[in-house]
């Protein structure tokens, strides 16, 4: 492993997230069943976390992506009957999107077809290990979500600023 004692361990911090979000989306891509691919899970995930609608807009702001890419993956989802979008019942411009049966069922399909990449972690680090790190990563996801909806930055690569 290479010496990366020069640089700041904030730096370092991010690099090891960085490449650990590299190796474990690499995982995830494999075990993921029933064609599913991985932008298509994280809005799954997303609102089986959530439990809340959301509109196109607040989930490509969300995920940092361009509204074009965020319709493409919904139009995926909507014509597997895995989200339903419908029409906004406040701005019948705009549209609502929220999570069907099919869809939880789904991704709690490909949770379960992570189980045994998660049980061969689990059998290196104790379980509690993972349980212990997560505030701290909850506080820098919250600090790093302050200061991006703080500097105006939620509009994804090629968006139009606000």
């Amino acid at each position: 492993m290479a010496d990366d004692s020069r640089d700041p361990p904030v730096f370092t911090f991010f690099n090891e997230i960085g490449i650990i979000a590299q190796l474990s989306q690499t995982v995830l891509e494999r075990a993921l069943p029933n064609g599913l691919r991985l932008p298509h899970f994280g809005v799954l995930n997303h609102f089986a976390r959530l439990g809340v609608e959301s509109s196109p807009a607040e989930l490509a702001r969300a995920f940092q992506v361009t509204k074009g890419a965020m319709t493409n993956t919904l139009r995926r989802l909507e014509a597997r009957r895995l989200v339903e979008v419908r029409p906004d019942p406040r701005d019948g411009r705009a549209k609502r999107v929220r999570i069907t049966r099919k869809g939880l069922r789904a991704r709690d399909e490909a949770i379960a077809a992570l189980a045994p990449a998660m049980a061969g972690l689990e059998a290196r680090f104790a379980a509690r290990r993972f349980g212990d790190a997560l505030p701290f990563l909850r506080q820098v996801r919250t600090h790093l979500d302050a200061a991006r909806d703080a500097s105006g930055g939620g509009a994804g690569p090629g968006d139009e600023p606000k």
